[in-house]
């Protein structure tokens, strides 16, 4: 009898870009090599990285954003900063871009950033049904409730940001609104498309969701007709304990960040506890991905120095704008050499964790000061920075991966396009040869053109219905299916609304 040799689970190979200059890296386009500055503005620098991209069979563009400037450092309302080193600063819309890049592409898919403050859920519904149609099936909704009080001046009347864990519950009430109206509104079938009986959609089959809570009131019916995944991937970032409850129940892939693959596993295990006790959601239906930077070289002295050329540009202030606006604490009310300390915060808890105290893997005597900090920031933001050669880089991937349990990562970028374009030509090959990333993407065994969906690059394409939800996610009792009449399904949507 021999033993069987598992293989090796196929890692999630995301990069993570922005509408901005600079994302996790102030100050770094002022190195020669990165062209973002000039480009980010520019159709063709998306189209050009969306083409690199699938030909490194990467699963998605991961697009972040927000609505708002870093403000806080040396606040309040300060700008200058952020502004001086472009830090996520300008920032243009994500989703604009995406159309653009599908074209280009057949694979590729999308996640893309909205805020539960920034728009109405039926609006939001109809931009997401959109752009699912327009990418055949290839896009995901990193749900956020947005952290910066700069954006809620702006986007709430001048009110000020509602409270962290209120935050939490308004996106809940926003995303069953959105549920919803993506799955409860129109049947599976209600297009008819019959041109003898000149009938398009058939009205039996569309009903009004008449959605009332404490935030939103949505009668409905939904303007948009069902899309290619009849709901986007589910995306989510929250990692304090309201934000780890919100991924537990909703996210299908949660963008975690540690500096340890020790205390990256704590996060996990904590969401995964959570969605199966709690949520009766079943073992690898939520995929966890880590952002990290890395920086390759042929040999380790090669990189090394080149990293260190890469921090040489990073902008000190630029950094303590972001961490402040991350995390909501004016780092410069600390000296340089002091320990950050919590000292309370509205912004994302989480990030605060990461700066302020002691986690599994941290090196002893480990001191977390001001100076630290802003240093760390420079080069690789809120993640690790993994540098070497490809085959030292791919040595510390698996590393993670054993120890985290870790699905994939957010790699983003140093200089841009040059750090996608060495992944591309060098780390991704080494993790082929290691069977860790496919060699190429399988072939989805639905629909007209075999493209491959965002949930299919998730979770394969072996199911009976591989571009939905899978079966223990909670929203995909909501789907209204042919098996049943619009009476039928007004009866059981009122029964489900009851009994939950």
């Amino acid at each position: 009898m021999t033993n069987e040799i598992k293989p090796k689970k196929k890692l999630i190979i995301n990069a993570f870009d922005m509408g901005c200059i600079g994302l996790q890296n102030p100050g770094l386009w002022t190195h020669p090599d990165d062209t973002k500055a000039s480009g980010y503005k520019s159709i063709e620098y998306w189209t050009n990285l969306a083409k690199l991209l699938e030909k490194g069979k990467f699963n998605a563009l991961f697009l972040a954003d927000v609505l708002g400037g870093y403000d806080v450092y040396n606040g309040p309302r300060n700008i200058a900063p952020a502004a001086r080193a472009a830090a996520q600063w300008p920032v243009n819309e994500p989703s604009a871009v995406v159309p653009a890049m599908a074209a280009v592409t057949k694979n590729l898919c999308f996640g893309i950033t909205f805020s539960t403050i920034s728009e109405a859920p039926y609006h939001l519904t109809r931009r997401l049904a959109t752009l699912d149609h327009l990418t055949k099936g290839r896009v995901g909704w990193n749900v956020v409730s947005s952290y910066l009080d700069s954006a809620a001046r702006n986007l709430l009347n001048g009110e000020p940001l509602p409270e962290h864990d209120e935050r939490y519950v308004r996106a809940a009430e926003y995303i069953q609104v959105v549920y919803e109206l993506f799955l409860s509104s129109w049947r599976d079938d209600a297009v008819i498309n019959d041109r003898k009986k000149r009938i398009y959609t058939d009205p039996e089959r569309v009903r009004e969701i008449n959605f009332e809570g404490n935030y939103f009131k949505v009668p409905g019916p939904n303007i948009t007709e069902p899309t290619p995944q009849r709901l986007p991937v589910i995306l989510q970032a929250g990692t304090s304990s309201a934000g780890k409850d919100f991924a537990a129940k909703n996210a299908e892939s949660v963008f975690v960040t540690g500096f340890s693959p020790e205390s990256l596993k704590t996060q996990i295990d904590a969401i995964k506890s959570i969605a199966k006790n709690k949520y009766n959601r079943e073992e690898g239906t939520i995929k966890f991905v880590q952002l990290v930077t890395v920086i390759i070289g042929q040999t380790f002295e090669e990189a090394e120095k080149k990293y260190e050329e890469y921090r040489s540009h990073g902008d000190i202030q630029g950094a303590q704008a972001l961490f402040s606006g991350w995390t909501g604490i004016d780092i410069g009310q600390f000296d340089e050499k002091e320990e950050l300390r919590d000292v309370g915060s509205n912004a994302v808890r989480g990030f605060v964790d990461n700066w302020t105290k002691s986690a599994p893997g941290d090196p002893p005597n480990l001191k977390k000061t001001r100076e630290y900090v802003a240093k760390q920031i420079t080069v690789g933001g809120l993640g690790p920075v993994f540098h070497g050669t490809a085959t030292q880089v791919a040595d510390e991937i698996e590393k993670w991966v054993n120890i985290s349990g870790i699905d994939g990562f957010n790699f983003t970028y140093a200089v841009s396009p040059g750090s996608f374009e060495d992944i591309v030509e060098y780390l991704i090959p080494e993790l082929q040869k290691r069977e860790l990333v496919w060699d190429d993407y399988p072939e989805s065994k639905v629909g007209d053109e075999p493209s491959l969906s965002f949930r299919e690059s998730l979770f394969g394409t072996d199911r009976e219905d591989p571009k939905f939800l899978l079966p223990s996610h909670p929203a995909g009792k909501l789907r209204w299916t042919p098996e049943f009449s619009k009476e039928e399904f007004e009866k059981y949507i009122t029964e489900l609304k009851e009994n939950s």
